[in-house]
């Protein structure tokens, strides 16, 4: 299952991310999970969020630069080594991460891991087959 990220272009400039965050805040939609990657002069705001089409509207309407991604979320063990072992499945098939971050779910306990990775409906086709649990957009939102 793909779920949507919004990867949203930001100045590396003091208050951006914080009229980011107030920016979605007052529409009341909830950051399910979020990455942030800088350089100099920019950052790249990976968010998953409640009411994704609404997030993705306000945004641009506030003259943010937001981009669409699918990525994959799988629910694993939180537990040392767990997230080796889905890494070890995509290895074997030559699969490309992109690049992943993760958080633990605090109904279950169990740690959620959003992967980016090059072929994502072969990695979805792979990732089932192992038995693992792939999350959708409800199960994170």
């Amino acid at each position: 299952m793909k779920i949507k990220q919004l990867s949203v272009f930001i100045e590396n400039k003091e208050g951006r991310l914080k009229k980011t965050m107030d920016t979605l805040g007052k529409e009341n939609i909830n950051i399910r999970a979020l990455s942030i990657a800088d350089t100099t002069n920019f950052g790249i705001l990976r968010l998953i969020v409640s009411e994704f089409e609404k997030a993705k509207a306000i945004l641009e309407e506030n003259k943010f630069v937001v981009n669409e991604t699918d990525v994959i979320a799988i629910e694993i063990p939180d537990k040392p080594n767990g997230l080796s072992a889905v890494l070890n499945i995509l290895d074997k098939k030559e699969i490309n991460l992109e690049y992943l971050y993760a958080f633990v779910a605090k109904k279950t306990n169990q740690a959620i891991v959003v992967f980016r990775v090059q072929n994502i409906d072969e990695s979805i086709e792979l990732l089932s087959k192992e038995n693992l649990k792939l999350l959708s957009q409800k199960d994170i939102e």
